[in-house]
């Protein structure tokens, strides 16, 4: 990736752009759900998450498609029943 491209030529194109900063940096996923479901449709999560670097810097919020707390991708929550014995 070219990094010396401007930062706004690839953050015009994130599927978050526009969404509150509670959302996008949200520490939960109830309440990162919006951005989450942005990031799925993003064509720029690559460079998002190269920018932002969220294990470097102990980042919380969605980036790349991932939800992070303390730089840490923080794994999906099954929905109630999923995958459960019977």
């Amino acid at each position: 990736m070219d990094l010396s491209l401007p930062a706004e030529t690839w953050t015009r194109s994130a599927a978050c752009l526009g969404l509150p900063p509670e959302v996008v940096f949200a520490r939960h996923e109830k309440l990162a759900a919006p951005a989450l479901r942005a990031c799925a449709r993003c064509p720029v999560t690559r460079e998002c998450e190269e920018a932002v670097d969220p294990g470097r810097h102990w980042f919380d919020g969605v980036c790349g498609g991932r939800l992070w707390r303390n730089g840490r991708p923080v794994e999906a929550r099954r929905t109630r029943g999923a995958g459960a014995a019977a």
